[in-house]
């Protein structure tokens, strides 16, 4: 049995390069350094719907109340699990009906976070903030190498898709300012989808 390419969807995933985001400038204590390690299909993992946020799905976390601390400071609202997909050809494939599909990566690419908010924020520090206290693992892209072979039976009369990415974290987060002794404003928020270098085939069927 032959297996099929398909394509991706261009506006359908979320992959969108850090230098590419347009964002308002942060104070000086915000602008942390954000490490972007690499990740070789070889070191991957084959487990399904696995998770890396170190957390149950639609989890709401609870914040601090800063009296004393830094002037400024981000924080994580709420984070859940999400799979981050690679947006180039060579890492979704489709086959069937029925089989086992045989598959790899064949072309390399890289996996980015898309951070988005209003009024005043940093990408690197809402990475760095997500990092810190939700998973060490996250990171501002990965780089994927080709490689990484996986087998996957297809069920008789249906159609077996397997897609590669990362699974990540999807956050909402904001960024405060100390008003006063012990109050506080917020001065920036938005959501974040941050990849992890815990990567891996999702596999999922369909009937056409």
């Amino acid at each position: 049995m032959s297996l099929l390419r398909k394509k991706l969807a261009g506006t359908g995933v979320v992959a969108v390069l850090l230098a590419g985001m347009a964002s308002a400038p942060a104070l000086a204590d915000d602008e942390p350094t954000v490490d972007v390690p690499t990740v070789s299909a070889d070191e991957t993992t084959d487990i399904n719907d696995r998770s890396d946020c170190e957390d149950e799905p639609e989890s709401a976390i609870k914040q601090p109340n800063y009296c004393d601390g830094p002037y400024t400071w981000y924080a994580i609202t709420s984070k859940k699990n999400y799979f981050v997909p690679s947006w180039w050809n060579g890492t979704s494939w489709k086959d069937g009906p029925g089989g086992t599909m045989n598959v790899s990566v064949t072309k390399s690419g890289t996996i980015s976070a898309e951070v988005t908010g209003s009024l005043e924020w940093s990408s690197n520090a809402v990475i760095a903030k997500a990092k810190a206290s939700v998973s060490v693992k996250i990171g501002g892209s990965f780089s994927i190498s080709t490689g990484h072979q996986y087998t996957h039976p297809v069920h008789s009369n249906k159609y077996g898709h397997l897609q590669y990415g990362s699974w990540g974290c999807k956050v909402t987060w904001a960024h405060y300012q100390r008003v006063g002794s012990c109050g506080v404003k917020t001065i920036g928020s938005g959501k974040a989808i941050l990849p992890t270098s815990g990567t891996g085939w999702k596999y999922w069927e369909t009937s056409s």
